[in-house]
């Protein structure tokens, strides 16, 4: 039997989302007792802790939690979604759908893909949220989008990974580099030179694995959180990046130059797709978001390439 209602869910996702019964109580236009009440009624129906208590700082989720929230906000979705059919909206195909994406190429492919959305679903609008590749999967877990834009790198077995398109490795240089007009290059190649290393969580650690696997050890003189601080570095001539994710333009921000080489190493295939939590359901709205990745990524990446 079920002793909650969807409203005890919503005022414990409020709390959980901004860390405070106060700011839940604002968002949700209700009374500070009303979000406490909902998050009591929870913890005795659930018989678990759901937050630690922190004075005069606010909340944070236990693991149990943390469980819940993404649970609760999977389920409010679809009731979200189940309100939608009643009203006849479209069969779904209205409203907000939120979007993660791994921030290097967020601006490379998002704005491409909402406007190819827009086009075929109009009555959808896409929130995206630009994340590093382990902020991706913490927030489906979390529940603040449906579905990602991701590489299958360092991907937990909670989230489910399908595949669109394979990236190539490639090695960024300066446009006057001693390399920069061959068809490929090797690490040995650039062996002693100057990295400028991508210093996102997850993205590092996956870089430098592709130096160990070619047994060399990398000369690191910057490293940077900024995908185009890394462009612009490189362009400058601070030295060279290896990268995934590469700009339909040969310019950094500054307007230097610089240029993209593919690796000759062999290495593991890594893929950009689309990633969701094993356990949720598509709504028809992130349903209709995949489907428009699977058409039209593959071409727009190539037709980038080929710019």
């Amino acid at each position: 039997m079920i002793n909650y209602t969807l409203k005890h869910l919503r005022y414990f996702a409020a709390a959980a989302d901004v860390g405070s019964v106060t700011g839940a109580a604002e968002t949700c236009h209700v009374s500070q007792p009303s979000v406490s009440a909902a998050i009591a009624h929870l913890e005795d129906v659930f018989g678990v802790q759901l937050f630690v208590r922190h004075h005069a700082q606010g909340l944070s989720l236990t693991p149990a939690g943390r469980r819940l929230h993404a649970s609760s906000r999977n389920l409010l979705n679809h009731a979200e979604e189940l309100s939608q059919d009643a009203e006849g909206l479209a069969e779904s195909l209205e409203g907000d759908l939120d979007v993660g994406c791994f921030v290097t190429f967020a601006p490379i492919v998002l704005p491409g893909l909402l406007r190819l959305v827009g086009q075929e679903h109009p009555a959808i609008r896409v929130r995206p949220h630009e994340l590093d590749l382990r902020a991706v999967q913490d927030g489906l877990r979390r529940g603040r989008f449906e579905l990602a834009l991701t590489y299958d790198l360092n991907l937990a077995p909670d989230i489910d990974f399908e595949a669109v398109v394979t990236v190539p490795l490639y090695a960024a240089l300066p446009a006057d580099h001693r390399l920069a007009q061959r068809s490929e290059v090797s690490l040995a190649d650039l062996e002693g030179e100057a990295l400028v290393l991508l210093g996102l969580p997850d993205s590092r650690d996956h870089f430098l694995s592709v130096f160990s696997e070619a047994n060399i050890e990398p000369v690191i003189a910057y490293e940077t959180r900024s995908f185009e601080m890394v462009r612009g570095l490189v362009a400058n001539g601070y030295g060279y990046s290896v990268l995934h994710s590469r700009a339909p333009h040969h310019r950094a921000l500054d307007g230097s130059a610089l240029v993209t080489v593919p690796l000759s190493e062999a290495h593991r295939t890594v893929h950009m797709g689309i990633a969701r939590l094993a356990s949720s359901r598509p709504t028809r709205m992130g349903q209709a978001f995949a489907q428009v990745c699977r058409e039209h990524l593959p071409d727009m990446l190539k037709e980038q390439a080929e710019a």
